[in-house]
């Protein structure tokens, strides 16, 4: 049965990325250290992680700020991409949450872009995703639309050991939400946990 997941990094203060996060630098001033995890410092508890998540799912959903970065000439390529260092030739489809459309995108194969808000976006990822889980992968404008929205079955929330102290905050302006810890793995460059939404 598909499952609604907000897959996600932050720091131990809270931050997705680090301060100035841009097209050059799309984690921000120390930003690189939150994925050590998946790049490198990977273990193979690490890589099963990434390696289940990749093939569980089914589509993607992202924010504009997020595309730009990846869709920047430093992005994502053939070698690199979602679910890290794997073919990218399978990966699963994308879209985008966006006001503006991008004119010319470098990515065009397997991304379609949404106006409509969240809920447009999930009926959207609904359509691709057959029975696999839908992923909103970032950034952290569009986990926190989708989980006051109450449209998040489980968060999959990876802690990396660094405190940015500045940054992009992952919990902004989100409602009370009660979580059920179904899941746990420690590495040495994360903390994988899973937490289901209490109804």
């Amino acid at each position: 049965m598909t499952k609604i997941c907000v897959d996600i990094t932050m720091s131990l203060d809270g931050y997705v990325t680090g301060p100035s996060p841009g097209l050059e630098q799309g984690l921000g001033v120390g930003g690189e250290a939150l994925h050590h995890w998946a790049m490198a410092h990977k273990t193979d508890a690490d890589e099963q992680i990434l390696a289940s998540g990749y093939e569980a799912t089914g589509v993607v959903i992202m924010g504009r700020r997020t595309f730009d970065i990846i869709d920047a000439p430093d992005g994502w390529n053939d070698d690199v991409g979602y679910g890290a260092a794997r073919d990218q030739s399978t990966r699963p489809p994308n879209i985008v949450l966006t006001h503006n459309v991008p004119d010319n995108p470098r990515l065009r194969h397997g991304f379609t872009f949404v106006t409509g808000g969240p809920r447009a976006a999930l009926d959207a990822a609904l359509e691709l995703a057959g029975t696999k889980d839908i992923v909103i992968m970032g950034g952290a404008d569009v986990a926190g639309q989708f989980l006051r929205a109450a449209l998040v079955d489980e968060l999959r929330l990876h802690i990396a050991p660094v405190i940015l102290g500045a940054g992009t905050p992952l919990w902004k302006d989100l409602p009370h939400v009660e979580l059920a810890q179904t899941d746990v793995v420690s590495t040495p460059y994360g903390i994988h946990t899973t937490y289901s939404m209490k109804s």
